[in-house]
């Protein structure tokens, strides 16, 4: 297993961000995956790294030329990846991964979890794709997505592709035993 992560280059304001973060790099690694990320040694980026690497994992960094220095680029992964564009970082990101969880994060974490979530919708992947809740950062969110389908926007089967969990562990489990859904298509209006 490859499990990207997609999370702050911040840390929050909440030590729980954080605390969550090394428990999902230090779970990563205790379970024999391989970590990928966006390559930073700052904010949450940083944390799950260093936690994957401690408890003796590996640790794989994509990251943005233009971004190396501003995100600071983690210096002791066991790989890292210097890209051309955040286009090139999302696609390599993927390829590398056997699916992907978000931690809390800002615009950018949200972007990465939407694109590879409508990529498995599409039919792009069929790797799981889920939030890690921590002390119910995403609680609004997955209400929200909720009420995508009940306004006829989002299939159900759809909706259930996100696995949403409060626990790295228990995340984690839930991927190994993914099935994917099957895909009904996707265009048109949405069926009650």
């Amino acid at each position: 297993m490859k499990i990207c992560v997609f999370c702050g280059s911040s840390a929050g304001f909440r030590p729980d961000y954080r605390d969550a973060a090394v428990a999902l790099g230090r779970a990563i690694a205790l379970r024999g995956a391989t970590l990928v990320y966006g390559g930073s040694k700052v904010g949450l980026m940083g944390a799950v790294a260093d936690a994957a690497l401690a408890a003796g994992g590996e640790a794989i960094g994509v990251i943005p030329a233009a971004l190396r220095d501003k995100e600071i680029a983690h210096p002791h992964l066991t790989q890292l990846h210097v890209v051309g564009s955040m286009h090139e970082r999302k696609q390599m990101m993927a390829d590398l991964s056997t699916g992907f969880v978000a931690l809390p994060g800002g615009l950018g974490t949200l972007e990465e979890l939407f694109e590879i979530w409508t990529w498995a919708q599409l039919g792009y992947h069929r790797k799981p794709v889920g939030l890690l809740d921590v002390a119910g950062f995403y609680e609004k969110l997955d209400a929200f997505l909720d009420d995508t389908v009940e306004a006829g926007f989002v299939r159900a089967e759809h909706r259930d592709m996100l696995i949403v969990d409060d626990n790295p562990v228990t995340l984690l489990d839930r991927y190994e035993n993914y099935q994917p859904v099957a895909l009904a298509k996707w265009i048109g209006p949405a069926e009650r």
